[in-house]
């Protein structure tokens, strides 16, 4: 995801996930010879030495970035000079230092690498990272400095990029409470403090349901239909357990295939109730009660900062603009998703019952198994007729060929960059002259401390200090399929646009040139931040790039016309249902920050979107709420329509690199470099899109690109 998940430092805010950060009276300060943060970094790069750094670590120095953080801002407080943008606004920017380095590493591990023990020390530092956010934008000495630079903009002839900054610093401040009066402060503290736990318990919630939760299975019959990748890996999965027989569990790379494969349909049915009841059983992981408690806290907070929703709050700064042209954009496109939908969903229905399927409708167990069915006669296509093209050293080797055709750019893998994990891969990148660029980390296997899903984050952000031009420090983790005894790690062709995409964040991190953090890279809104990685996703069905790494993992032989070609024509298979989907979750999304809170259950709420954009027949005990880890412990609430506002602009965006020369076309990808990667937030988004366009974008791609017009 953004699909990744956002850590970054932000000028006068620490954004962690979805959370603002600030502190206590100064601790005792730590000795630099104790703690590996406070020591220079002996590393590449500087990277962060993970081989070093201990639990006990995190909140000492932690502590120490507080109140170094405190005193940074201290020093503009009492500056007796008058108030510039040097002195004020580029200050806040650059305060904070040491704290943005502390947090960056742990919440980047509370998500990759995470255990009870640090998940405590995540508990214990986010309320103190919350009040030092609140203690600097409720400042009034520190507001009125920055207001009063904010008054001068028109006379100080800033560049765009420092116009920017200063916009956004004000805005910052303006947002989040600095005209309340004292008792309106002293409720945003408390709120905000409420909800960074209640957001760090719902993500814990949810990885304890998907870890506790394994399906044994002892009778070879009942793994009729799955195909040899599925049944070793979950072999594996049981000899790792100690146990006989299969095992299949709720991460992606085990679930996802049991859903598309397994003839047994009761054990699909109970694998279904199992994922799909996550958070939702009434026990000590239901997030229920959080969900009610995260959409009344925004709700309040937003009207107390005089805002009618916390949609209203959050869209004001989208590219959207608006809760009406957000509810607009997706009500529209479910008027064109819904009708393709219900056509497919009745040649799935006429097909599974030419195949046995022997009840009125289908269920939602039923669906991946008979559309992958469907897909294997309609297209002669399958995960296990791909995945031998895909082992996962060739899809990433094809990423940084793509990328080098492109931009320019090489990769050289390291052996000495620090890590968290022994899985995890490092390499330098450099640019087309040789200069290096960034530091990229890759993750790509599920373990019991990791997250599901995938996502970018970055460890270090790119900025412009003291004249040098610091570099990134970027990372992807995914969950895909594991090697096994006998074959390496061989990707299913979703989990190859899933690198692709990651990747895509990846390059928006690794090329930013700004020269604030708080504007670089993925510092975008919501529903811009998508566009990089979906572009990428377009050269996984794209003929010259597909063949540039897609080869045959024992043979060597390159992937033949034939199996591209029915790549391509199965891109478009059930389109109409899977944009539905999509648009669920952010029609859902809505309903719960749009609107002043119903007090409806999630089941009802749930209900009222599923008449509009769900097809298939409700189950009782299932709820996708109390998972949805994107809008109650990431960074979406209000913005999961993003992902379908951004392939509006990645279609069009591709369909200009394919104008003219597709990998070839290097005006495209330098356009795109120079206005898009590179500019980061600098600008208003739109206002990126047309130079890199020449225009304004349309949703005609799109809506072509997913067959809902001709």
């Amino acid at each position: 995801m953004l699909r990744h998940q956002q850590i970054k430092k932000t000028g006068v805010l620490l954004a962690v996930a979805a959370t603002s950060v600030f502190a206590q009276p100064a601790p005792p300060k730590v000795t630099m010879t104790q703690n590996p943060f406070l020591l220079p970094y002996a590393t590449p790069h500087q990277t962060a030495p993970f081989d070093k750094i201990k639990n006990e670590d995190y909140l000492p120095a932690l502590k120490d970035g507080l109140a170094q953080g405190r005193n940074d801002v201290d020093k503009i407080i009492t500056n007796s000079a008058k108030p510039t943008f040097e002195n004020t606004i580029v200050a806040l920017e650059r305060s904070g230092e040491l704290l943005g380095k502390v947090a960056a590493v742990l919440f980047n591990l509370n998500s990759a690498e995470t255990s009870p023990e640090l998940q405590k020390i995540v508990k214990e530092a986010s309320p103190l990272l919350t009040e030092y956010g609140n203690d600097i934008t409720l400042n009034e000495k520190l507001f009125a400095r920055v207001k009063s630079v904010y008054d001068q903009r028109a006379s100080l002839k800033l560049d765009p990029e420092s116009a920017m900054l200063l916009e956004k610093a004000y805005k910052r401040f303006a947002r989040n409470g600095a005209n309340l009066d004292e008792k309106g402060k002293e409720r945003l503290r408390a709120i905000d403090k409420e909800l960074s736990q209640l957001s760090l318990q719902f993500g814990e919630n949810v990885l304890n349901e998907t870890n506790e939760y394994v399906m044994y299975v002892t009778d070879e019959k009942d793994l009729a239909g799955l195909p040899e990748f599925a049944r070793e890996a979950a072999k594996a999965t049981a000899k790792q357990k100690g146990k006989e027989g299969w095992a299949f569990t709720l991460q992606a790379p085990s679930y996802g295939p049991f859903m598309q494969y397994a003839d047994n349909r009761e054990l699909r049915r109970k694998l279904f109730l199992a994922y799909n009841g996550r958070g939702f059983h009434g026990d000590k992981n239901d997030n229920s009660a959080i969900i009610k408690k995260v959409v009344d806290l925004r709700y309040e907070r937003a009207n107390l900062l005089g805002y009618k929703t916390h949609a209203d709050f959050v869209l004001e700064e989208s590219m959207a603009g608006s809760k009406d042209k957000v509810q607009s954009f997706l009500d529209e496109l479910v008027t064109y998703a819904r009708p393709a939908a219900e056509r497919q969903l009745t040649e799935l229905t006429t097909y599974a019952k030419a195949n046995g399927f022997n009840e009125d409708k289908l269920q939602s167990w039923d669906n991946s198994y008979y559309a992958e069915k469907l897909k294997k006669e309609k297209y002669d296509l399958d995960d296990e007729t791909l995945k031998p093209y895909f082992k996962l050293e060739n899809v990433l080797n094809g990423v940084f060929t793509v990328a080098n055709k492109l931009y320019g750019i090489t990769f050289k893998e390291r052996k000495d960059i620090p890590v968290y994990n022994s899985e995890v891969k490092t390499f330098d990148v450099f640019d087309k002259d040789g200069k290096f660029v960034a530091v990229f980390y890759g993750d790509y296997f599920p373990r019991p401390g990791k997250r599901s899903g995938a996502w970018m984050n970055d460890i270090q952000g790119q900025k412009i200090e003291n004249g040098e031009n610091v570099r990134p420090h970027i990372i992807n983790v995914c969950n895909f399929t594991r090697p096994t005894e006998t074959k390496p790690s061989l990707l299913t062709f979703y989990e190859v646009t899933t690198l692709f995409h990651e990747f895509g964040h990846a390059l928006h991190g690794m090329l930013a040139n700004g020269k604030y953090e708080s504007l670089s890279g993925t510092s975008v809104p919501r529903d811009f931040v998508e566009l990089p990685s979906q572009v990428m996703e377009n050269w996984c069905y794209d003929p010259e790039a597909l063949k540039l790494f897609a080869k045959h993992y024992q043979t060597g032989e390159v992937i033949p016309n034939e199996l591209i070609e029915k790549i391509r024509a199965s891109q478009n298979f059930l389109a109409g249902l899977a944009n539905l989907r999509q648009l669920r979750f952010g029609l859902v999304d809505m309903y719960y920050h749009g609107q002043k809170p119903t007090g409806e259950t999630i089941s009802q709420v749930e209900g009222k979107v599923d008449s509009v954009a769900n097809l298939f027949p409700r189950v009782e005990g299932t709820a996708f709420s109390p998972a949805f880890s994107h809008i109650f412990a990431g960074g979406y609430s209000a913005g999961y329509y993003s992902y379908k506002w951004s392939e509006v602009l990645d279609a069009d965006a591709f369909e200009f690199f394919k104008e003219k020369g597709g990998l070839d076309n290097k005006a495209a990808a330098e356009s795109f470099r120079k206005n898009v990667l590179e500019k980061g937030g600098s600008e208003k988004p739109m206002e990126l899109y047309k130079k890199f366009r020449g225009r304004e974008p349309s949703p005609k791609a799109m809506l072509r690109r997913s067959g809902l017009i001709l």
